[in-house]
């Protein structure tokens, strides 16, 4: 119950608790005991065989008072104030006890020096609560006197009521110069605003005396979450879920039919990587060229340029951060910039003596980055001028680079074993070290989290806020000569895909580590995967067999057609040979 013993019929009580706080910021509502009439009410034992029991629930988890007086609360919160007088009434379980009813009878009705001294009789043990809650009630009073312009009692009472409650002595001269330069608060000081006082108070005082607002509320929401963290194929904004039965999510809510099948690209397409939009897809391959594809409003994609001009195979991509411009990587060649609307290609950045071998936009756009043959880290102005330089080892021949978006890390392969965190402005260096070889890495979008591929066919999941951890391990997919690239991705990134070697695509939960789904359709290693930021129901994988594939649900419904043009096949899962559809 919080507080003191209290035996006396509940209909005896100052009835507070039939209004709850809900009612209190009503002014009219000062002018009436608190509670309000329940003379209609006669008290009566409990009938049901249940009621001396302490704890309810088939676990015996739920005590029966807490769960009544919660329950009460939500009642009065939501304005069913009969509701709550019957409950309060039939179960015999008080909201609150008589003494915290009179304390915050005594607030309403401006009894300052009662409502101190009705503190000490609620039951709280700890002292310093005492104090504090003194303070504010002391608090209110001091500026409803200045209101009031009872300017001579406002000191008094600031002088030998306040100051010997507050150990902050700067509180005090700002409570001092309200006097003569009046602040907001007081300024909007009335009677009204004892209620927000009981709610600062409630924030205050244990739950076990005053239950916090929207207790219930809090308690439902958090069961609902935990439900839908734990469906392991939670992937929808649209799903609803309901308090009538627990919350659980099918396989359908998983990108695993083959929807689309881009034949566009004339070798292994290395690469894969939508917009930050979701609007493009950009791929890189061994064919010397990039290409963009244009997401449509009902998600199919076609071609919107094949970007070409580069020497050597393009091993990689980057997206501008307002999705404008392409960043393309030859291997240890050089990196272009790609106007996504002309296709045209904007400035080529390149380094005699030295290949550039990873790329990636500084989060103003102003700004590239770029990892060299030589093992150091450079950053490029937009029109090709060479602006600062790390040297040393600081990345590898074969390295992802990324920089966090506060633009103050950048993240890159330094070791065959270790992945370093270097500060851009003070070059501190963190390390993530692994005991395998590390392939290829990719970042969380809060980036908080790394995705790191290892030789031996792992995918470890580290925490890079302070000193990094790791905090998760995924098995099952195959890796043992190529980079393969994984990704998060889906709904708020709760999943993780990743490439193979096998020609399969392996998803799993992100929290549990669950192998959730394979998809099977490439006849070559699938190199890399990337799960549309704007859409959790598509994923592209790129692969050997020269396609890229872009996944979708099951239930999708496509359209046939006849024509067979663009490099595109769109296909209603099954047999792909039976059921093809080529965009014009």
């Amino acid at each position: 119950m919080g507080g003191v013993e209290d035996e006396e019929p509940a209909l005896k009580r100052l009835k507070l608790s039939s209004i709850g706080l809900v009612a209190l910021s009503n002014v009219s509502s000062l002018k009436e005991p608190v509670g309000g009439s329940s003379s209609g009410f006669m008290a009566r034992p409990l009938s049901s065989p249940e009621g001396d029991k302490q704890v309810i629930g088939s676990r015996g988890l739920i005590k029966r008072e807490e769960f009544v007086r919660i329950i009460s609360k939500a009642l009065y919160s939501l304005g069913y104030r009969k509701s709550g007088e019957h409950l309060e009434e039939e179960s015999g379980i008080p909201l609150h006890t008589s003494a915290v009813n009179l304390l915050m009878q005594q607030i309403l009705d401006g009894n300052w020096d009662e409502s101190v001294a009705s503190l000490h009789k609620i039951g709280l043990e700890d002292e310093s609560i005492v104090r504090s809650a003194s303070f504010l009630i002391l608090e209110q009073k001091y500026f409803e006197l200045l209101d009031g312009e009872k300017v001579m009692e406002a000191l008094k009472t600031l002088r030998t009521e306040i100051a010997p409650l507050c150990t902050n002595s700067s509180r005090i001269h700002e409570l001092t110069s309200c006097v003569v330069s009046p602040s907001p608060r007081r300024n909007t000081v009335r009677v009204g605003s004892r209620s927000k006082l009981l709610e600062e108070l409630q924030k205050l005082l244990p739950p076990t005396i005053m239950i916090p607002e929207k207790r219930l509320e809090h308690l439902v929401e958090q069961a609902l979450i935990s439900q839908r963290e734990s469906c392991p194929f939670h992937n929808s904004l649209d799903k609803e879920i309901s308090l009538y039965s627990d919350h659980h999510c099918g396989k359908d809510q998983i990108p695993s039919r083959t929807s689309q099948i881009l034949e566009a690209h004339d070798d292994e397409v290395w690469f894969v990587q939508f917009s930050h939009n979701g609007k493009y897809l950009a791929s890189a391959s061994n064919d010397r060229s990039a290409i963009i594809w244009e997401v449509d409003v009902n998600g199919g994609l076609s071609v919107k340029h094949r970007l070409s001009g580069h020497q050597r195979p393009v091993s990689s991509v980057s997206w501008s951060p307002n999705d404008q411009e392409l960043l393309t990587c030859g291997v240890e060649e050089s990196i272009r910039r790609w106007d996504v609307s002309t296709g045209k290609c904007l400035q080529i950045y390149e380094r005699t003596g030295a290949g550039l071998v990873s790329c990636a936009w500084f989060p103003t756009g102003k700004y590239i980055l770029s990892g060299i043959s030589d093992k150091s880290i450079c950053m490029w102005e937009l029109d090709g001028k060479e602006v600062e330089s790390w040297k040393g080892q600081k990345t590898l021949k074969i390295s992802d680079l990324e920089i966090t978006g506060d633009g103050e890390e950048i993240i890159s392969i330094c070791k065959d074993n270790a992945v370093l965190l270097l500060n851009r402005e003070t070059k501190d260096e963190r390390f993530i070290e692994e005991y395998q070889t590390i392939t290829s890495f990719s970042s969380s979008k809060d980036n908080r989290f790394l995705l790191v591929n290892l030789l031996n066919q792992e995918i470890h999941l580290w925490n890079i806020e302070g000193d990094p951890k790791l905090v998760g391990k995924y098995k099952g997919h195959s890796r043992t000569r190529f980079i393969v690239r994984s990704c998060f991705g889906g709904l708020k990134q709760g999943f993780i895909a990743s490439g193979s070697e096998d020609s399969q695509v392996y998803i799993w939960h992100r929290s549990s580590e669950k192998l959730i789904e394979v998809l099977s359709g490439h006849s070559g290693a699938v190199n890399c995967v990337s799960w549309n930021p704007a859409n959790p129901h598509m994923l592209a994988s790129a692969s050997d067999d020269r396609t890229i594939r872009i996944w979708g649900l099951n239930c999708m419904k496509v359209m046939h057609q006849n024509a067979h043009t663009n490099g595109i096949h769109y296909c209603n899962g099954g047999n792909l040979d039976e059921a093809k559809l080529i965009f014009n």
